[in-house]
């Protein structure tokens, strides 16, 4: 019996790819004017009922009902039409052109023959003042920052009249200050009667913003409760059948010598705030160097430089004794460094490849797996399938497309190939980025483990409780320098944001500890 009160209503919906069932008997229900959170692990089911509702797949069975009317047919035209929008996780932007060319691409308002582009402008200029969605309107999409872009995919669905907005891991991408930001643009949207679909697994974030939860756990539908009525230890229960440890800081030992040693490293950018600018650290072995920082800072300058992918303009990169500024990314590799890099799809997969081949990439080329032109592939799915089991990639089949993989079984894939490898140094940029609670238990537990046998890992997260739980030391870097560095016992989230904000940012010399 479909409700009057929900805008949306999702019953015993079910959808299946190949032999992959996505979603089982799934339901959901959205009222008008509330924040409803849809969590579960990676896999669970989330994207794809959000993603059945908007038409992006058609279901297998079960019914979709939408302000009351029953969807015989849905695609994401007939979505738009009936008043939903869907922030992907994955934006959907054109880099080379402006921001205001993608919000009315594809709905370009006309004066004759021509783009009426101060038309255009009033209107988008309306959803920027009610909406305090702050965006220039001039720069190129490829010169903002994650959080600009995706406001402008959130005026995109308001301008095409969106008043069932879904968003899709909104915050796997963005910095402390950017969620905040963004809950305050989903609470004006909610008190302008909007009614929101917010997909997440931070359940800190989902507690703050939460009208309503909802819990998905391998596809099937486990509940729905008032945010006041639950907590993140029973949230946590529902999602994986079992309480999570985050705590970090296990037992460390006494770091070694040198691995990593950056002197004076100079690093050009595009974007005057993000050059590297006479950076000076070292890493021993068995220690994790946690680096803290606002995005676009110059982070990504700093890790391009490292493993090769970007040009160091002078200063050295020495590993274990070696200078390997503006070496090859592979000659870097093999001697000693791993990478799991911040965007997994730019720089961790081949989406065209499958599970296995995506998990042996780096060392396909090397015994076991092969012997001269001949692969092994027994060795190879004996290894594939043992990383799968450990790192718990879902589905569990070598085989199977990479493509197909979730945001979150996607980065474990990229964290268990390289920390396979057990290099010498690892760079572990945004580590735990978009996956759910359980993996990030479990990836922590490899890094630290990593750690004890020897690894020199540094860590680069956006989370500063990620740095805290897990670094020995911490350096805080702010428009391409470093601002401070101090012992983890030391740090605090004050004293860290300060830094983090260019306070105390008086010369410093570099010292070796």
């Amino acid at each position: 019996m479909v409700k009057e009160e929900y805008v949306v209503e999702m019953l015993s919906v079910s959808k299946s790819f190949a032999e992959v069932c996505a979603v089982k008997d799934g339901s959901f229900n959205l009222k008008k004017g509330e924040i409803h959170s849809l969590i579960g692990e990676n896999g669970a089911g989330k994207s794809t009922m959000m993603k059945l509702l908007y038409g992006m797949y058609p279901i297998d069975k079960g019914e979709i009902f939408i302000k009351g009317e029953r969807m015989l047919r849905l695609n994401p035209g007939i979505a738009i039409e009936h008043g939903i929008g869907m922030v992907h996780q994955e934006f959907m932007l054109v880099n080379e052109l402006s921001v205001l060319e993608n919000i009315i691409l594809g709905f370009e308002p006309k004066k004759g023959l021509k783009i009426d582009f101060a038309k255009a402008e009033k209107e988008i200029r309306k959803y920027i003042e009610l909406y305090h969605l702050e965006l220039p309107l001039d720069k190129k999409v490829g010169q903002i920052s994650v959080g600009e872009a995706q406001r402008v995919e959130i005026i995109k669905t308001l301008m095409r009249g969106a008043e069932i907005i879904i968003l899709d891991e909104p915050t796997a991408v963005l910095t402390p200050q950017e969620t905040q930001k963004l809950f305050e643009i989903m609470r004006n949207l909610k008190k302008e009667g909007k009614s929101l679909v917010f997909i997440s697994h931070k359940l800190n974030e989902v507690m703050d913003i939460s009208d309503r939860i909802s819990v998905m756990r391998q596809g099937v539908f486990r509940g729905s409760m008032n945010k006041e009525e639950t907590s993140p230890l029973e949230l946590t229960k529902h999602m994986i059948g079992r309480e999570v440890f985050l705590s970090g800081g296990g037992k460390r030992g006494v770091p070694g010598e040198v691995v990593l040693e950056l002197c004076d490293v100079w690093v050009p950018s595009a974007k005057e705030s993000s050059k590297i600018r006479g950076m000076s650290f070292s890493l021993r072995e068995g220690e994790i160097l946690g680096l803290a920082g606002i995005d676009g800072n110059g982070q990504s300058e700093l890790i391009e430089a490292i493993t090769g992918l970007r040009r160091v303009e002078r200063g050295r990169i020495l590993l274990d004794g070696i200078d390997i500024a503006n070496q090859t990314p592979k000659r870097i590799r093999k001697l000693g460094l791993s990478h799991i890099p911040e965007d997994r799809n730019v720089r961790g997969l081949n989406r065209s490849m499958n599970v296995l081949e995506n998990l042996l990439s780096v060392e396909i080329d090397q015994a076991p797996y092969s012997k001269g032109p001949y692969l092994n592939q027994r060795a190879m799915e004996r290894h594939g399938e043992e990383l799968i089991r450990s790192f718990d990639i879902r589905p569990n089949n070598c085989k199977g497309p990479s493509a197909a993989l979730s945001g979150g079984n996607a980065q474990k894939l990229v964290v268990a190939r390289e920390l396979s490898l057990k290099k010498k140094v690892l760079i572990a940029a945004q580590p735990t980025r978009g996956v759910d609670i359980g993996a990030i238990e479990s990836i922590r537990a490899a890094l630290e483990k990593a750690r004890r046998e020897g690894s020199g890992i540094l860590l680069v997260s956006a989370e500063l409780e990620e740095i805290l739980s897990l670094s020995d030391r911490i350096i805080v870097i702010h428009e391409g320098r470093i601002t401070g560095e101090m012992p983890v016992s030391d740090a605090n989230e004050n004293n860290l944001g300060l830094l983090m904000m260019g306070g105390g940012k008086e010369e410093r010399k570099y010292e070796r500890i």
